[in-house]
């Protein structure tokens, strides 16, 4: 496996020459779609994209850990996490090996 990571620089690139808009006007498609998304889980949205997956934030109650180290019981805080279920369709995809068609 690669360890290429994608950027938003690389998904405005692919805009730019699938698309056909200008290089700007694709980064702030990108940039604005991006926005919307992490506006909508802030809020507590769910982010559904058809055959890809859903975002969503889940609360996490508080709750004692451990630290593998030292065995010492740790208080661990109440928070919210970020969560990705990818689709069907997209499970079956990676699992082909990205393999199109």
């Amino acid at each position: 496996m690669g360890e290429k990571t994608v950027t938003r620089m690389d998904l405005s690139e692919a805009v730019f020459r699938e698309v056909g808009l200008s290089r700007n006007e694709s980064a702030q498609l990108v940039e604005s779609m991006l926005d919307h998304m992490s506006d909508a889980l802030v809020r507590g949205e769910q982010v559904k994209i058809s055959s890809f997956g859903t975002f969503s934030v889940r609360d996490k109650s508080a709750r004692i850990g451990r630290n593998p180290k030292t065995g010492q019981e740790v208080p661990i805080q109440p928070r919210r996490v970020l969560t990705f279920r990818p689709s069907h369709l997209m499970k079956d995809r990676v699992a082909a090996g990205n393999r199109k068609g």
